[in-house]
């Protein structure tokens, strides 16, 4: 699923990020979702998500 609307991503639910510092290069890092830090609905690089192990990003793909 995409990660760009804020009623994908559920707590607990796993999801590959990309962190602020690798933008540039794509590199995606899976997790569990902690908190969601974006408050809009939605968001054209994604929602915005801390992780169990403390790394926060942007959503890219949502497993169900």
């Amino acid at each position: 699923m995409d990660g760009k609307s804020r009623k994908n991503i559920k707590l607990n639910s796993t999801v590959e990020i990309v962190q602020k510092h690798h933008q540039r290069i794509g590199e995606l890092t899976e997790g569990i979702v902690k908190r969601i830090l974006t408050k809009s609905s939605s968001h054209p690089h994604g929602i915005k998500v801390q992780l169990v192990t403390g790394e926060v990003g942007r959503v890219k793909n949502v497993f169900i």
